[in-house]
């Protein structure tokens, strides 16, 4: 029972503890429930022994039920305790989360106003130091403004009185009444010479009682010589003025002192600042109160100011003299506002008194010379500017390297920075005083990417480094040459070189070795820059001479070697041994890189054995010294050569070394060749990387140990064949240029001859070029790019039509497309002088398809030259030379007419040439270069005009020419000194002589005139305007003697025009199908030429000349105008117009002047042996007589009557004149045509010879041509048509 219960206990209080939930709960209940009903039928029954076990039973049980209960009860409050506990910790939490929100509010609150309180009081601040600025600012424009004004009025009272001195100087009685004494006097002269603004007063008064009319001089002496400061000016002002009023001869000694002084002053090789800026304001002072007339004391100033300036353009030592001139007188002599004046002006609405002491005019001269020196102050200020920076940069390199600077160095430093700053202060007090803006000083960008991440010492290859684009290397050339080698593996069998693979590893494992020896040294730089800079070498000569010896034991045991290799060849045959000698005989004709590479390859190929590469080692290290140019390409042949054979370039190094320490021990100054041949080809072999980077910088360093002599020499050698490369190489950059300081400062510190100087810069600036700004290329759309291109690249001879064809594919819809070709067009001189014709004729081939660019270009082009000689400045020469020929040319490809030619030519000689020899302008009479324009243009164009009316129009402009070569002949300026330029002479004659070769020339001024007088009296006569009563001729322009030139040629109408004579034989070579014209239109085209020549001023001066001739006849009745004048004039015009109308319906008839003879009658008339009797072709008789026929009528039929006229009459006299000038006609109508037969067969035979050349003739799509008439029979027959010939 016991252990039941226990186990029950055991077993209810598991229960207990593993049931928790509802239904166990449930089920405890019910069976609580079944034990009570349980208990209370065992009330009910009689109690026995078995029953009462059993209650004790239930009685243990119930008081476990209760304990489970109780049990249970504490649980469920602990767990209702817990969470009330959680409940509270968590309500404590939310609001401690609440509280702490509120405070980061508040605080964030309390920030926000805190920075709206700073934010105010920095804003009540600013604005209150504002205002004390503005107010400060106010306070000195108006203390300015007062000073302004008061140095204006006492300035302008004290030149009235100065001027009017002459009126009130005292008379002689007022002298006696003053002290004479010596004493005094004296003692007052010697006052002046240290005279200051306190003694004023002093002096003034002193001044007043003396009399020193006999001490005037030693009073100038004593003002001018008087060691003044700035501020002791205006008491010397003051006290010069009592004595110009007083004294009349005071002022003109004052001037004349002074021009003494500055003219001893000149002498002076440095001369003393402070004095001359005194003395500079001293005489501005004197000049602008009056005491000097503004026309000396001006001319004195102008001249010193502008020998100061003049003297001062680089250094401007002298800026504070200028800077005190223009801050104290600028405002009266220069009539300078300095921009702080200006500023007040406008800010504060004040009045500054006008500089009205000095006019404009005057002033003029003085600012153009202070704006000129402040422009070169500007240059200089950049200039140190960038100074400034590069030493700024390199000694941040330096200590980025050294991590200190030595002292010389931050002492050079500091010293410029000084005078950099003093010189930019004075630039801008300068700057104010002229109102100039400063110039734009550009930062030094590297600073900020040194700043950054590590310091870009050097980058190779970096683009905009170095000018060179390939960085390394020069250009593209030379980069593919030194690293683009033949790859040999790739040719050869691997058979040829398997014995150099052998020794390959061991190679490889020492390169390695050598590369982690370079990466310890390459950390350790500075330990190297302290090295190098010691340049410590007491040691070197023991190591070269056991370097040495090893070397030469190991060259003996190579020689050895190759001895018996070549005892062993001798022994098997020599027919290699032949193409070996014969390979190494034709190495030195290998002399560009193609040979080189195919010797390379074919030594590879059948050369290849250990002997002959030492054949070739020594073939190569003996090469010729004068032979210079072979040692790339030898060295180029090692290098191709190393990846199959490395033993080549091993022994040419090391026998380069041993002959390098030889020269270098034996200090000899011979053989200076084979030195340079030597270390030239050791940087030859550096730059193939087969001498190493390490080796050529120690020969180097070993040569600037000894830096003299032959050995100065060696080194600039060395360094002009690589010193670009190892300097540029980013391992052997930080060497190169310690080593390249130190060659400067050698330089600097041993007294070498000038030629050393030279080469040791020139071979530095190679390695290291100093800086040079880059131009900044203008960027273009690709389109106008490609016109650029195409113009002034491409467009040549031969791709004329190529050009042509890209030029109409353009998209010519685009106006600014259209209008930039215009432009490249017009602006000529940007293409080859020798190309302009081609631009020409494009031209002319392009208005064929786009008509308005050729008027365009045209127009560019007149207007271009006329602006060049509006404004005629020399810089623009050479564009307006491209510009005469370009118009040349364009009449040459018929784009311009000969009016516009002779048009250009006639402005040259008088547009802004006064006729009356006065200088002009626009055409200084020292200027010749208009004289070359015509040149130029006759040159380009001026032998076409050799027929026609062009030919008349070209013999009169020259004529005029000649008066205006004269006339610039006859000029002062040219002397026995100074003669007129013969090139000048030359090139007058050369063109005459071609166009004109027959022509007489001018001999002098008086017979060139007397040409163009006669010129223009025989045109005046032609006109019928020459008044030869009163003798009075009007001036004839140019262009009226040409037109009235052509007027003739049109009467005579049988000359041909320029534009056939002119491009004559360019139609024979373009135009196949183009025929001759007739008179009738070559009479035409004159006519239109000539109509259109007339120019506006030939129509004034007719109009002038009509108007002289109206006052000349007038003398008579006034006319008065009135209604019926007007009324009879309609009329009048009315009844002509109607007249004409009439006349113009009716037939005219011509009278017939000549009947024909019947030709029974002229039978009879030869029959008789006589000449033909009829009118017109009648020859004259064996005697005196001429027959006529006299025609008469009687009735319906006619008679005959011969009848003799004797020649002595007025009748037959005229008829046999006119027989003679009828069959000269025919003659030469007959020439005429026999050559217009001749010119056909010439042109059948060029195009017969054209067509055998296969040669494409140029067409020109200009002008539409006429085309040539064939006649349908061939020529005519001229014998037949004239009746010549053939009798």
């Amino acid at each position: 029972m016991p252990a039941e219960r226990k186990r029950s206990v055991n077993m209810d209080e598991k229960e207990v503890s593993s049931l928790s939930s509802k239904e166990k709960e449930k089920e405890k209940e019910k069976e609580k429930e079944k034990e009570k009903e349980k208990d209370r039928e065992g009330d009910k029954r009689p109690s026995s022994a078995r029953d009462k076990t059993k209650d004790e039973s239930k009685m243990l049980s119930g008081k476990k039920d209760a304990g489970k209960e109780e049990k249970r009860k504490r649980l469920e409050e602990e767990k209702k305790k817990k969470e009330e506990k959680d409940r509270r910790k968590k309500e404590e939490e939310k609001q401690k989360a609440e509280e702490e929100q509120k405070q980061k509010e508040e605080e964030v609150k309390r920030q926000q106003e805190e920075q709206e309180r700073k934010a105010q009081e920095e804003e009540a601040k600013r604005q209150r130091e504002e205002e004390a600025a503005l107010l400060k600012e106010k306070e000195e424009g108006h203390q300015l403004h007062q000073e302004a004004w008061e140095r204006h009025q006492g300035r302008k009272d004290l030149r009235h009185k100065n001027q009017n001195a002459h009126e009130g100087r005292p008379e002689e009685a007022f002298f006696c009444r003053l002290d004479s004494s010596l004493k005094k006097n004296t003692a007052f002269v010697k006052k002046l010479r240290t005279l200051t603004e306190q003694q004023r007063d002093s002096l003034s008064n002193d001044f007043a009682s003396l009399n020193l009319s006999k001490y005037i001089g030693e009073a100038v002496s004593s003002v001018v010589e008087a060691k003044l400061k700035i501020s002791d000016v205006g008491c010397a002002v003051h006290l010069c003025s009592l004595f110009h009023q007083r004294y009349a001869e005071f002022a003109p000694l004052l001037l004349q002192a002074w021009k003494k002084h500055f003219e001893a002053r000149k002498e002076e090789k440095a001369p003393n600042v402070s004095k001359l800026r005194t003395d500079l304001r001293f005489i501005a002072e004197l000049t602008i109160v009056g005491l000097f007339t503004d026309k000396e004391g001006l001319s004195l100033i102008y001249e010193q100011l502008k020998n100061i300036i003049g003297t001062d353009r680089e250094t401007h030592t002298h800026v504070s003299v200028v800077i005190s001139f223009c801050k104290h007188c600028g405002d009266d002599i220069a009539g300078l506002v300095p921009r702080k004046v200006k500023l007040a002006a406008e800010k504060f609405n004040l009045t500054f008194p006008p500089s009205e002491i000095i006019s404009t005019e005057k002033q003029q001269p003085f600012q153009n010379l202070l704006r000129e020196y402040f422009t070169s102050l500007t240059k200089h200020l950049k200039k140190d500017h960038r100074e400034l920076q590069n030493i700024e940069r390199q000694n941040r390199r330096i200590l980025h390297t050294k991590g200190e600077l030595s002292e010389d160095r931050h002492k050079q430093y500091e010293e410029f920075a000084t005078s950099y700053q003093k010189l930019l202060a004075n630039t801008q007090s300068l700057a104010d005083l002229l109102d100039e803006n400063m110039p734009e000083l550009p930062q030094d960008k590297t600073v900020q990417e040194e700043h950054g991440p590590g310091i870009d010492i050097f980058t190779p290859g970096k683009p905009g480094e170095y000018d060179l684009e390939g960085g390394i290397w020069e250009d593209e050339d030379a980069r593919n040459f030194y690293e683009n080698m033949v790859d040999l593996k790739a040719f050869v069998p691997a058979i040829l070189f398997k014995d150099n693979e052998k020794g390959g590893q061991g190679r490889d494992k020492e390169d390695a070795k050598d590369g982690r020896e370079g990466k310890d040294g390459a950390s350790t730089t500075e330990e190297l820059e302290m090295e190098l800079e010691a340049l410590d070498i007491n040691d070197e000569p023991l190591e070269l001479e056991r370097e040495d010896e090893t070397e030469n034991e190991e060259l003996a045991k190579k020689l050895m070697d190759e001895q018996e290799q070549e005892d062993e060849e001798a022994n098997t045959g020599s027919h290699l041994k032949l193409i070996v000698d014969a390979f190494i005989q034709q190495l030195p004709n290998c002399v560009n890189r193609d040979l080189i590479d195919k010797a390379a390859i074919d030594f590879c190929m059948n050369m290849n054995t250990k002997s002959n590469r030492r054949k070739l080692v020594r073939a190569l290290f003996t090469v010729p010294r004068q032979r210079l140019d072979l040692l790339p390409f030898y060295s180029r042949l090692v290098a191709t050569l190393h990846p199959c054979m490395s033993d080549v370039a091993e022994d040419l190094c090391s026998m380069l070394k041993g002959d390098f320490r030889f020269h270098i021990r034996k200090k000899d100054q011979i053989n200076i060749e084979t030195k340079n041949k030597t270390v030239r080809f050791i940087g030859e072999l550096a730059k193939f990387k087969m001498f190493s980077k390490t080796d050529t910088l120690q020969c180097l360093k070993m040569l600037l140990s000894d830096f003299t002599h032959h050995h100065i020499e060696m080194a600039c050698t060395l360094l002009e064949t690589c010193g670009r490369f190892l300097f540029r190489s980013p391992d052997s950059h930080l060497r190169t240029s310690v080593l390249l300081e130190q060659m400067m400062r050698k330089k600097q510190a041993q007294h070498l001859d000038a030629r050393y100087v030279t080469m040791v810069e020139n071979a530095y600036y190679y390695c290291n070029p100093p800086p040079i700004e880059k131009t900044v290329k203008k960027k273009r759309p690709p389109l106008q790019e490609y016109i650029r291109k195409l113009l002034y690249k491409d467009l040549s001879k031969v791709t004329t039509e190529k050009v042509l064809r890209q030029m109409r594919k353009l998209p010519w819809q685009d106006p600014e497309i259209k209008s930039y070709l215009i432009c490249c067009m017009v602006n000529i001189w940007n293409v080859k002088y020798n190309s302009i014709h081609c631009v020409a004729n494009l031209l002319a081939g392009l208005v064929a398809y786009q008509e308005d660019v050729g008027i365009h270009v045209v127009d560019g082009v007149l207007e271009d030259i006329r602006l060049g000689m509006e404004v005629n400045q020399p810089k623009f020469n050479q564009r307006r030379i491209s510009s005469a020929k370009f118009l040349g040319e364009l009449y040459n490809y018929r784009m311009v007419e000969s009016a516009v030619i002779f048009r250009t030519l006639f402005s040259f000689i008088s547009f802004g040439v006064n006729q009356d020899g006065s200088p002009s302008s626009l055409d200084p009479p020292e200027h010749l270069f208009r004289i070359r324009l015509v040149c130029t243009l006759l040159d380009t164009c001026g032998q076409y005009f050799d027929r026609g009316s062009s030919k008349r129009k070209l013999d009169c402009f020259l004529i005029y020419f000649q008066r205006y070569i004269w006339w610039k002949k006859s000029v002062d300026i040219w002397t026995k000194d100074h003669p007129f330029p013969i090139d000048i002479d030359y090139m007058i004659s050369e063109t005459l002589e071609l166009l004109r070769p027959k022509m007489r020339l001018s001999s002098s001024l008086d017979d060139a005139t007397k040409q163009v007088a006669d010129l223009e009296r025989e045109v005046l006569v032609k006109l019928g305007l020459a008044m030869e009563k009163d003798g009075r001729t009007s001036a004839m322009s140019e262009g009226e003697g040409l037109d009235e030139e052509d007027d003739d040629d049109d009467e005579e109408g049988g000359a041909e025009t320029e534009e056939q004579s002119g491009n004559e034989s360019e139609m024979n070579e373009q135009e196949e199908d183009e025929g001759s014209e007739n008179e009738e239109e070559e009479r035409e085209e004159d006519e239109e030429e000539n109509t259109d020549y007339l120019t506006d001023s030939n129509k004034e001066n007719e109009t002038d000349e009509e108007n002289t001739e109206v006052t000349i006849r007038g003398g008579g009745l006034k006319h008065v105008a009135c209604a019926e004048d007007e009324d009879f004039i309609q009329a009048l015009d009315k009844m002509m117009l109607e007249n004409l109308q009439q006349r113009s319906g009716e037939t005219v008839k011509v009278h017939q002047l000549d009947v024909a003879i019947p030709l029974q009658l002229k039978s009879q008339l030869k029959k008789g042996g006589s000449g033909p009797p009829c009118i017109g072709e009648g020859d004259g008789d064996i005697s005196d007589t001429m027959q006529f026929v006299m025609l008469t009528r009687k009735g319906n039929k006619q008679q005959y009557k011969i009848l003799n006229v004797p020649l002595s009459s007025h009748l037959a006299a005229n008829h046999f004149n006119q027989q003679q000038a009828e069959q000269e006609e025919r003659m030469r109508m007959k020439k005429l045509t026999l050559d217009i037969n001749e010119r056909q067969e010439q042109e059948d035979y060029q195009e017969m010879m054209q067509s055998l050349a296969q040669r494409p003739a140029q067409a020109n799509t200009n002008r539409e041509r006429r085309p040539r008439y064939q006649h349908p029979k061939g020529a005519p027959n001229a014998d037949l048509i004239f009746k010549t010939g053939g009798r």
